[in-house]
C-alpha cells in the first residue's frame, strides 16, 4: 500500500515538473518571437532548469548577456510597448 502512495505521488511530481517545463517553454518561444518581431536576438536565450528537479519545480528562462546595442533596442522595445 506504501509503494502505490509513493508511486502515485511521483506520478504527481512528474506531471507538475512535465508542466512547469511546458510552460517555460511556451515561455521562452513566445519571447523569443516577441524579440524577433522587435529585431532583437539575444543568442544565450535559454531555458535554466537547475530548479527544475525540485519539489516545486521553478525553470527559469535565462536572458543572457547582451550587447549594448541590444540592450537599448530592448529598452526602445519595452518603452514603446509603454507607450513612452
Amino acid at each position: 500500500m506504501r509503494t502505490v502512495k509513493f508511486a502515485a505521488k511521483g506520478r504527481m511530481a512528474m506531471t507538475q515538473r512535465k508542466k512547469a517545463l511546458e510552460e517555460a517553454a511556451l515561455a521562452l518561444g513566445e519571447m523569443r518571437e516577441a524579440l524577433a518581431r522587435a529585431g532583437i536576438t539575444l543568442p544565450s536565450l535559454r531555458l535554466d532548469t537547475a530548479l527544475y528537479a525540485d519539489v516545486n519545480p521553478r525553470p527559469l528562462v535565462e536572458l543572457g548577456r547582451c550587447n549594448v546595442e541590444t540592450a537599448r533596442k530592448i529598452t526602445h522595445a519595452l518603452r514603446s510597448e509603454a507607450g513612452e
